[in-house]
């Protein structure tokens, strides 16, 4: 299993950017996705995640309300739609997959199998 984290940038405080998370091999549809982030310095932290289904989300506190997370199954791709952008929000950005049941909702520990190469979001103030 690959996951391509894709979306990154540089953008004033404020904006807008939207992440993607485009998986090959495995069977998507049967993964829980997370969104992690580490800033210099700090450690990896949750910041959203998703059920299998779609239907559960979770997004950490300092990020509801200005980002969420989703998935297009179709296209074996998540994505993580982040508004409102903070110069604290800057960090590279992970995602990660967990194979799990239907009944498992969104992951928010570190117990992902796969994990993407990261992207690098920027955010002047």
């Amino acid at each position: 299993v690959q996951l391509q984290a894709s979306g990154g940038g540089l953008v004033q405080a404020g904006g807008s950017l939207r992440l993607s998370c485009a998986v090959s091999g495995g069977t998507f549809s049967r993964y829980a996705v997370g969104w992690f982030r580490q800033a210099p310095g700090k450690e990896r932290e949750i910041v959203a995640a998703i059920n299998r289904g779609g239907g559960r989300t979770y997004a950490a506190d300092s990020v509801k309300g200005r980002f969420s997370i989703s998935r297009d199954n179709d296209k074996k791709t998540a994505y993580l739609q982040m508004n409102s952008l903070k110069p604290e929000d800057a960090a590279v950005y992970y995602c990660a997959t967990k194979s799990t049941i239907l009944s498992v909702g969104p992951i928010t520990t570190e117990e992902y199998d796969y994990w993407g190469q990261g992207t690098q979001v920027t955010v002047s103030s």
